[in-house]
């Protein structure tokens, strides 16, 4: 049955969303822990900067192939089941990472590729859990805790990790990731039962989640617009800022400085979503999403550091000001018995392509430039958002 949810109630009150919350925080934390844990192996020489990158390449294989999967087993299972034997799988299959570290770049590999597995299908079961634990008129609420969680981790966690470093050894760090997965398998309640259509291949039942998403233009357009910023502006200047950082300013600071802007910047844009809504609610999430646009061009300019960290901090304002009603319109206006296909295509094609967009850059500012590339992306992070603004249902993504 239904956990009871309290239309009028505060969500922080309601025990199942907070379970909810706890098990996508935990599965959230668990995610980022892992390469900043083993980058202090590469640290401690326990394993090598090249095995580093193999052991997240088989990471990211894992989560690609896994969305897609998991989008269809939850819509026609159980999404809490779902969310229990994907928590699970990367819970057990993490300390493996463990018995790898300094042996076998294999054993790290495959367990990685597990774990990647494990992440990949929480994320369409978790977005479709939201959906039936919280009712419809707090998940914009719920949806920016979910998203403030993932903020507040990214901002503290990398200061207790260190701490954490410090008293125990790097294997204890990745058991501790474990613990996290097994954390997020358990503690999320049960949602309610959604009824599937009759099942059939699962390729056909694919195929029908890509039809469900096409039969919603504001949908493709903004999924469009998202990808582009991330494969172009996100992978950008995350290949370039460090090196502005260095030559135009002489210091590491403003590296360190504006990637804490972008998350302070992303707290502000929660708490702001999750308060205020707008009656043209997908023309402001676009605008947001827009946002990004002014880090490519302040890191192309010759401005004072202090214009790349605000640009930075509207970067994170922005994001979550997409974001949010982004996820909140998915949950409302999708079919609920595709609801996990539809989000599987969602994380698939924005992030799950970005390693594609952080491959490409490098050759690209090698073959044409660093100046050219960042100009290009700045277009694209305008346009993109722009160009979807003109579907006449994206004005309210509905």
């Amino acid at each position: 049955m239904r956990p009871d949810v309290r239309p009028g109630g505060t969500l922080l009150r309601d025990t199942a969303f907070l379970r909810l919350w706890i098990g996508a925080t935990a599965s959230g934390l668990a995610t980022w822990a892992l390469p900043f844990v083993l980058g202090f192996a590469v640290l401690e020489r326990s394993m090598t900067a090249v095995e580093l990158g193999v052991v997240l390449a088989a990471r990211t294989v894992g989560f690609l192939v896994a969305v897609p999967v998991a989008g269809v087993l939850a819509d026609r299972h159980s999404r809490r089941r779902v969310v229990f034997w994907a928590g699970s799988v990367a819970g057990l299959t993490s300390p493996l990472i463990a018995v790898g570290l300094g042996r076998s770049v294999v054993v790290m590999a495959v367990a990685a590729a597990a774990v990647g597995a494990g992440q990949g299908a929480c994320r369409p079961a978790f977005q479709a859990l939201t959906a039936e634990v919280v009712a419809e008129e707090q998940r914009r609420r719920a949806n920016a805790a979910m998203t403030l969680a993932v903020r507040v981790t990214t901002l503290v966690a990398p200061g207790l990790t260190a701490l954490l470093a410090l008293v125990v050894d790097t294997p204890a760090l990745i058991v501790a990731t474990a613990v996290l997965w097994l954390a997020a398998a358990s503690i999320p309640p049960p949602g309610t039962a959604v009824v599937p259509a009759a099942r059939r291949r699962f390729a056909a039942e694919f195929v029908d989640g890509v039809r469900e998403a096409r039969r919603h233009p504001w949908f493709v357009a903004g999924l469009g617009a998202l990808t582009a910023v991330i494969a172009t502006g996100y992978s950008a200047t995350g290949v370039v800022l460090p090196l502005v950082s260095r030559d135009r300013y002489g210091t590491g600071a403003v590296l360190a400085a504006a990637m804490t802007a972008y998350t302070v910047g992303a707290l502000g844009g929660a708490i702001i979503a999750g308060r205020r809504g707008s009656r043209a609610q997908g023309w402001t999430a676009l605008a947001g999403l827009a946002c990004y646009g002014f880090v490519p061009l302040t890191l192309l300019l010759p401005v004072h550091a202090v214009f790349v960290i605000g640009a930075y901090v509207a970067a994170g304002v922005g994001i979550e000001l997409f974001n949010v009603p982004w996820f909140t319109a998915t949950q409302r206006e999708v079919e609920p018995s595709m609801l996990a296909r539809v989000s599987s295509l969602d994380f698939l094609l924005s992030y799950g392509l970005a390693p594609v967009g952080l491959a490409l850059i490098a050759p690209a500012i090698d073959g044409f430039g660093a100046d050219v590339v960042l100009a290009v992306c700045a277009v694209v992070c305008f346009a993109a958002p722009a160009a979807a603004a003109l579907v006449p249902s994206a004005r309210d993504f509905r």
